[in-house]
């Protein structure tokens, strides 16, 4: 076996299957694009479902890369193990519909035993295969050099996620030898395949030919698929941990430069204690996730993705203070991991001025939650040994866990000072119920659709030729499916997909909608409506259509776009642009486009962003676009190739990719983008640009909606009627005087309410001494209970202050119905025996309310005034009950 680092290894990897004519995909965003089944890419194959389903042929079915995945659904286990990490890559080999097993199996062999690649002596490996998958079991056998009886037949080789592809799969195991061996020679986990140390995985090769359909549980059953697929993934942290000899992942060069910076921050040492290295393990595993996932324009937030990374940077944090690490420190770790990982993502040195100031964000705000929690750990133990128990919840340790990231040990310290333990076994099943959860809210890789042999075998020649022109005379149809099958005709009243050797019509993509439109006879009498146009896996614009009359192969028609729809989307998608680049323009950082949607009546446009753009910020953004609409820049657009294009200063949006030729357009001199769309002719066309909102979508991510022409000026006659009905309401005659009468008004309520609270505070002085008279008895303890007609909360709490002034009893109750409500309020002055807040949650569900607050003073409100007498009533059985 050759010597060789995590860069060569990677890189022989795509070497040598690009040698066997596959294209290098490129390692994709871990932010899934038109997925929503993923929270995060996971595997090698996730960035191309759309291949494997049929949706979309490749270029080349031939296709390998090296993918960066995350992956948390067991957070908890990294660094308790050997391989559980956040964040991996996966080194994949893929065909589509190409090559199969015959092909497959004798390259993985050369790649991992010839000389010239991995040079893995062949008694070192072993192979498992599906019992009833002979086929596969006698290819590996006739490599040569295989060694006789490597061959493991496991029951559980077959790859099956439910409905869609699936098919028997093939593992690749290394022998590591004795020294890694952790059981004994007889026990029934002691082989290649089960679980122990010696025999490590490191392929997996899935044969992708049978299609599990509805209703069916025995894959026997299973019919073939139109087009076979291979699907292999290997995992370069194991891997690398074989060539370096070392006994985890983590002891390799992926991760140690991480963990020796770590060594010098704590002064501590990697290697002496097994406690202290689930620690370094941690750190090393998570600043890789983090750093990864920002710079792919994810941020820390509350929900998503952005919990995720909160989580882990704040789990990182905390490992770092088991090792004695008091300051921040992760930021200083992200360069690191950037200088590990500069051969092949060398954007994460690229963007990390702009991913340290939000790691360092993060841990100040963490170093402020971790005081908080710490404060509500001390109450948790407090009221733990009040109420004499001996265990702190599970609930409340899970709590810490979840919201302020304690891990599970440092509570259990704390508690342990305190002479208390906690409840694990509670803890636990809230563990597992917030693994359900995140297991759902992820998703497992999504089940490839169901190929559609019709729309994959669709080979037919279709142009566009909607950027120059709106209808096209004498096109021919070329192809029609009905039911998912070819057919020769469509007869009237029927929805089929047609396909015209050329086309006007625009479909569905970047965010832009499709035309719609008709199909007319050479008469100009309609023949049917187009409602949607998509892009077929060969690039065919594939239509829509409702037939009004008979269809056939290779019938001549006319085509037409409906030019109101057209032109209204057209608009819109040219102010995409322009605020696109306005934004640019004026908050400048880090924006880049998150999404778009472009609809006749309205566009929306997603884009990266920390907290809410200004008002003021949104005038001036508006104010520049409708600035480039005055200027009647001129909308134009060329062909070309991508590196004229990137001469010309285009801009690359959204992470899209690209083929040989690229269009390139341009509004005047102020943007120029690649663009696949259509667009107004002059930028006058517009009109009008107006924001009807901005709002976050998510953590780190904006959206702005907004509208142009017809559907701006609308805009602003709605607003104007309804600045016309304020003013007639306030009685001006002049829209001017509004904001004035509005400002006067405000004042004048201002110092009524303030004569309001200052009569409520004499009223409720004035009611005092004849409440405070009426003292009553209940389980040994005095209380005192009034309903108060038409008080206010203020005017009750200024009762209960001249109560404790007064020490007239040990609880009061007051209430009163105010506006149609219910109020309610309780004080002790005896908190540590009654409590002012159990009090309301005993009595409050009487007004049909509820309310809280601290022992010694609580407050509720309801929507059942009648229910206060009720309410006071229900104050004596409770004290007696105490």
């Amino acid at each position: 076996m050759k010597k060789l680092d995590s860069v060569q290894i990677r890189q022989m990897f795509l070497d040598f299957f690009q040698s066997k004519g596959h294209k290098i995909e490129p390692s994709q965003s871990l932010i899934p694009k038109d997925d929503p089944s993923l929270l995060w890419i996971n595997s090698g194959v996730a960035t191309l479902k759309k291949y494997f389903d049929g949706s979309v042929v490749p270029e080349n079915p031939r296709m390998v890369n090296a993918q960066k995945s995350i992956r948390t659904n067991d957070i908890e286990n990294v660094g308790h193990t050997a391989r559980h990490h956040t964040f991996f890559e996966m080194l994949g080999n893929f065909s589509v519909g190409d090559y199969f097993k015959k092909e497959v199996i004798p390259w993985a062999w050369e790649l991992l035993t010839s000389p010239e690649w991995y040079a893995i002596e062949p008694e070192k490996l072993y192979v498992t295969y599906y019992p009833r998958d002979l086929e596969t079991k006698k290819l590996w056998e006739a490599q040569t050099g295989f060694i006789a009886g490597h061959t493991v037949a496991q029951e559980d080789n077959f790859w099956d996620i439910g409905e869609g592809p699936s098919g028997p799969d093939t593992e690749i195991f290394f022998d590591r030898g004795p020294k890694f061996q952790n059981l004994p020679d007889r026990d029934p986990e002691m082989y290649p395949g089960g679980e122990n140390e010696r025999y490590l995985e490191i392929w997996n090769i899935v044969f992708s030919q049978f299609n599990h359909l509805p209703g069916l549980t025995d894959n026997r059953k299973y019919p073939e698929l139109p087009h076979k697929n291979i699907d292999t993934g290997m995992g370069l942290e194991r891997v690398v941990s074989i060539f370096e000899s070392a006994p985890t992942n983590f002891e390799t060069d992926l991760f140690l430069p991480i963990i020796k910076k770590v060594e010098m921050l704590s002064g501590k040492k990697y290697g002496e204690n097994q406690q202290q290295d689930i620690s370094f393990k941690v750190i090393a595993d998570h600043i890789r996730t983090v750093t990864f996932a920002i710079s792919d324009g994810a941020l820390p937030g509350n929900s998503g993705r952005g919990y995720v990374i909160r989580r882990l940077l704040r789990r990182a944090v905390m490992h770092g203070q088991k090792l004695g690490i008091k300051e921040a420190f992760l930021s200083q770790l992200v360069p690191i991991v950037g200088q590990i990982m500069q051969s092949y993502y060398p954007e994460i040195l690229k963007n990390q001025d702009r991913i340290i100031p939000v790691v360092q964000a993060e841990e100040a705000r963490f170093s402020k939650t971790l005081t908080a929690g710490l404060t509500l750990l001390n109450e948790y133990i407090k009221n733990t040994k009040q109420q004499d128990r001996k265990q702190l919840s599970g609930q409340n340790a899970f709590k810490l866990f979840d919201t302020y990231g304690f891990p599970l040990e440092l509570t259990e310290e704390q508690a342990a000072d305190a002479g208390l333990t906690v409840d694990k076994k509670a803890f636990e099943d809230e563990m597992k119920a917030q693994q359900d959860r995140a297991r759902t809210a992820q998703g497992k890789l999504k089940a490839f659709a169901v190929q559609n042999a019709a729309l994959m075998n669709l080979k037919v020649k279709s142009e566009y030729v909607g950027w120059r022109q709106t209808s096209v005379a004498a096109a021919k149809i070329v192809a029609i499916i009905v039911n998912d099958s070819s057919a020769d005709a469509v007869l009237a009243g029927q929805q089929a997909l047609l396909v015209f050797d050329k086309t006007p019509f625009y479909a569905e993509m970047g965010g832009q909608v499709a035309d719609h439109g008709s199909i007319n006879d050479r008469n100009g009498h309609l023949l049917a409506h187009i409602t949607d146009v998509q892009n077929a896996p060969n690039k065919q614009h594939i239509h829509t259509v409702q037939a009004v009359a008979e269809l056939k192969i290779g019938q001549i028609v006319d085509l037409q776009v409906d030019m109101k729809r057209h032109i209204a989307v057209s608009k819109n998608h040219t102010a995409t642009h322009l605020l696109d680049q306005t934004l640019r323009n004026i908050i400048g950082g880090d924006i880049h486009q998150a999404g778009s949607l472009v609809e006749p009546n309205y566009l929306r446009f997603d884009f990266t962003h920390q907290g809410p753009v200004k008002q003021a910020v949104l005038d001036q953004i508006e104010e520049q676009v409708n600035r480039q609409i005055e200027a009647a820049l001129p909308i134009t657009w060329v062909e070309t190739d991508i590196a004229s294009a990137k001469k010309l200063g285009a801009v690359a949006v959204f992470g899209e990719k690209y083929g040989k030729k690229v269009r390139v357009v341009s509004i005047g001199s102020f943007n120029k983008e690649f663009d696949g769309g259509t667009h107004a002719n002059n930028t006058s066309e517009l009109g009008l640009f107006k924001i009807v909102s901005e709002s976050g979508i998510g953590a780190g991510t904006r959206r702005i909606e907004a509208v142009t022409g017809r559907d701006a000026f609308n805009l602003f006659k709605t607003h104007e009627q309804w600045l016309q009905e304020t003013a007639s309401i306030l009685g001006t005659q002049k829209l001017d005087d509004v904001t004035d009468k509005v400002v006067t008004l405000q004042n004048e309520l201002k110092q009524e309410r303030k004569q309001i609270v200052s009569l409520a505070a004499k009223e409720a002085n004035d009611s005092s001494d004849s409440i405070f008279k009426d003292v009553r008895q209940a389980g040994g303890y005095r209380y005192v209970t009034a309903e108060i007609n038409h008080q206010t909360i203020d005017g009750l709490r200024q009762i209960v202050d001249n109560w404790r002034e007064k020490q007239v009893s040990d609880v009061i109750v007051l209430a009163s119905e105010n506006q149609g409500k219910a109020l309610l309020v309780a004080a002790s002055a005896k908190a540590k025996e009654v409590k002012a807040s159990d009090i309301v949650k005993a009595i409050s569900s009487k007004i049909q309310g509820g309310g809280g607050g601290r022992p010694d003073f609580a407050q509720a409100g309801g929507k059942n005034p009648q229910g206060i007498k009720q309410a006071l009533a229900a104050v004596s059985p409770y004290l007696e009950s105490l």
